[in-house]
């Protein structure tokens, strides 16, 4: 998709400030971050929202991602939240799927 942020991201053209990459996904700090660990993983093909993903092998590796990014930066053993925003009413503000890692503060219940 030409227009989508994120794929300009996966695709080399914007350089964000990469945490993780493979064949697959990139992971990447927020430029807004709400925790010291603000990350954002995201496929690297586009999938707009969560309903459009069709790729359970991809779900779950953006989730084992995270999950890796969390212990390689030390954050793991304390704890972590992880966040998929779906559609407008769920927060979603950037329509390619993206997964929010967040770390290294007490998360509280409900988040908002």
């Amino acid at each position: 998709m030409s227009d989508c942020l994120f794929c300009k991201m996966a695709a080399g053209e914007i350089k964000p400030d990469v945490v993780y990459e493979d064949d697959q996904v990139l992971a990447f700090r927020d430029l807004h971050p709400q925790a010291p660990l603000h990350a954002l993983v995201i496929p690297k093909r586009h999938v707009a929202t969560l309903n459009e993903l069709d790729d359970a092998g991809l779900g779950g590796r953006l989730l084992q991602t995270a999950a890796q990014i969390a212990k390689d930066l030390g954050y793991a053993d304390n704890g972590y939240r992880t966040v998929l925003n779906c559609n407008a009413d769920g927060g979603q503000t950037v329509f390619h799927l993206h997964l929010h890692l967040l770390a290294g503060r007490q998360m509280h219940w409900p988040p908002g």
